[in-house]
């Protein structure tokens, strides 16, 4: 398939690499899961979600083969399990589609060992390219590389600093996950209210402030509830531990705890059974594990979970693919795919737990 002429920009010709090809994968896992164009919150109401094979098959015209298009991917290395199941839903969603051929890079663990990665396959003749980059302020210039050769650019999760560097951008709802958690909670705990607090990620990243400036929005609605104590871990199960141990050292009465991250959640679930104070609180977890989810439906601990999904990596492809091709998403009205997508964060509680949990990633 020729390149995109609308997405050209002034650039170099394509050079020739060395190729690094991966064969589609056999398992069927739809692409298109939870492509919900709103933010998060409040969604005591949210529809269930079926499952991504069930949405894909509903998709219509936008799933009958076209035109073979080459779609590279490109991700940080698998260190937990929601960035595993990141490269693991892209690899299914290219494999439900007989005109897509997935060219993956290795994974890394480095700004500069992803760029060097990326450069193994500007000159593969590709026709988009999916990205969940590992900074995105560092990766925009390689990104304009593939822009500026007329290679579709799916950003995903991490933004580029700079627009032009990505044709559509698809977000998890990190300030969503905020609100889904603080009135979940609120609702919860009604008039008594009570103290609760909150265990973030990385305090340095955006997303950790997004998420606790939701977290904190929401509560405001519910003045019976204090946040009274916030620590920070580290997106692991160590850090998860740490944080959860000194939390509770230093804390009396609790009545709620959200944790950010259901993979650093494995370490603070330990560390609460530890303290022997498991019958005090209920916990919230974050992104939505299906350990954590299992816990849901047995009613143990953990109360709820907001979503982060890593679906979003198996939309990411089906829209590039669709992009490339030169067609829409076949449930909406506009003649294109759109610019960006930001994916809702529904709360999944013992309710609605089996609507969800096919979504779910392990930790």
């Amino acid at each position: 398939m020729s390149k995109n002429p609308d997405l050209l920009l002034p650039g170099v010709p394509a050079g020739r690499f060395d190729r690094r090809r991966l064969l589609r994968g056999a398992a069927v896992v739809g692409a298109a899961g939870v492509l919900g164009a709103c933010s998060g919150g409040d969604d005591e109401e949210a529809a269930g979600a079926a499952s991504p094979a069930a949405v894909a098959a509903a998709g219509g015209a936008s799933t009958e083969p076209g035109e073979t298009v080459r779609i590279g991917f490109s991700a940080p290395g698998a260190d937990h399990g929601w960035q595993a199941a990141i490269s693991q839903n892209a690899q299914e969603a290219a494999g439900q589609y007989e005109d897509v051929e997935l060219i993956l890079t290795e994974g890394n663990s480095t700004n500069e060992a992803q760029i060097a990665q990326l450069r193994t396959i500007i000159g593969e003749d590709l026709d988009a390219l999916v990205i969940l980059p590992y900074e995105g302020q560092a990766l925009t210039d390689i990104a304009l590389e593939f822009m500026e050769q007329g290679i579709t650019v799916v950003n995903l999760d991490r933004v580029f600093a700079d627009e032009r560097a990505y044709r559509t951008l698809i977000l998890g709802d990190n300030y969503g996950m905020g609100l889904s958690a603080g009135n979940y909670i609120g609702r919860e705990l009604g008039d008594a209210g009570g103290p609760v607090a909150e265990i973030t990620g990385i305090a340095s990243l955006e997303l950790t402030a997004q998420r606790s400036q939701g977290f904190r929005d929401a509560l405001e609605g519910y003045p019976n509830v204090e946040i009274v104590a916030q620590e920070e871990a580290l997106f692991t199960v160590d850090s998860g531990l740490t944080a959860a141990q000194n939390l509770l050292q230093a804390q009396g009465e609790l009545a709620a705890i959200w944790n950010h991250d259901d993979d650093q959640g494995i370490g603070v679930e330990q560390a609460i059974r530890q303290s022997g104070r498991t019958d005090e609180f209920f916990l919230v977890g974050g992104a939505g594990s299906r350990q954590v989810m299992e816990k849901i439906r047995d009613g143990d601990l953990y109360r709820a979970t907001v979503l982060y999904p890593p679906t979003m990596a198996a939309s990411a492809v089906s829209l590039a693919r669709l992009i490339a091709q030169s067609r829409k998403m076949g449930d909406l009205a506009e003649a294109e795919v759109p610019k960006s997508i930001t994916l809702y964060s529904s709360t999944v509680t013992q309710d609605n737990v089996d609507q969800f949990i096919e979504l779910a990633f392990d930790s």
